[in-house]
């Protein structure tokens, strides 16, 4: 067995031994969804009162807050599965904070890039605030014509992990790297989506 095997397995014990807790309080998989995103307006908030002179402290300060959310938004399915609640709300309701809780998130650094008058950043937030967004619309506006449009690199999982990344090591400059990353590869992904959509919608009849 490998080290990485050995760790997988570990991080997946953990994480079974957390839904398992959860699960014995019958708390519902709705709210836990809602307290993620709560934990990432926190994020948001170190983000935003980031300066200059502090930004590496709060900025690491947001990486272990948006962490610690990354906990709830990788159990309230496995619970809702563990205590048969899983419903269609359930999942729509997933999807809509996520978003939420994606917007907050660059809604924070919108404010620290403003704060500290770096108005190009502040336009490339703003970009890959939109370009995100555009992400999970295309995927859902495909699906409810042709079933099935999971193509495309950057998921939210993986977005979630840059910014996790970028917040932690902001120390060494990451996170400006980070939004060139997911600037560039959003846009791929989104007009990947419009192309697949649109070679399997050919010969589809207009809806009228």
């Amino acid at each position: 067995m490998t080290w990485t095997t050995a760790f997988g397995r570990a991080c997946g014990w953990l994480l079974d031994r957390i839904v398992y807790g959860l699960a014995l309080t019958r708390i519902s998989p709705n709210v836990l969804t809602f307290i993620g995103l709560v934990i990432n307006i926190v994020a948001a908030f170190f983000f935003g009162h980031a300066n200059a002179l502090n930004a590496d402290i709060m900025f690491f300060y947001a990486g272990l807050v948006i962490f610690g959310a990354g906990i709830f938004d990788m159990t309230d399915g496995r619970v809702a599965r563990r205590i048969n609640k899983v419903t269609v709300f359930g999942s729509f309701f997933d999807s809509v904070i996520d978003r939420y809780s994606d917007v907050v998130l660059f809604f924070g650094l919108l404010v620290y890039y403003g704060r500290i008058n770096r108005f190009r950043y502040v336009v490339l937030v703003a970009f890959v605030m939109i370009t995100s967004l555009m992400v999970s619309y295309t995927r859902a506006r495909a699906e409810a014509l042709i079933g099935s449009c999971k193509v495309g690199f950057l998921e939210r999982p993986e977005r979630i992990v840059l910014i996790l990344l970028g917040a932690l090591f902001n120390h060494w400059g990451v996170m400006a790297p980070v939004l060139w990353i997911l600037a560039v590869f959003s846009t791929v992904t989104v007009v990947h989506r419009v192309v697949y959509t649109y070679q399997n919608t050919k010969h589809l009849a207009p809806i009228s």
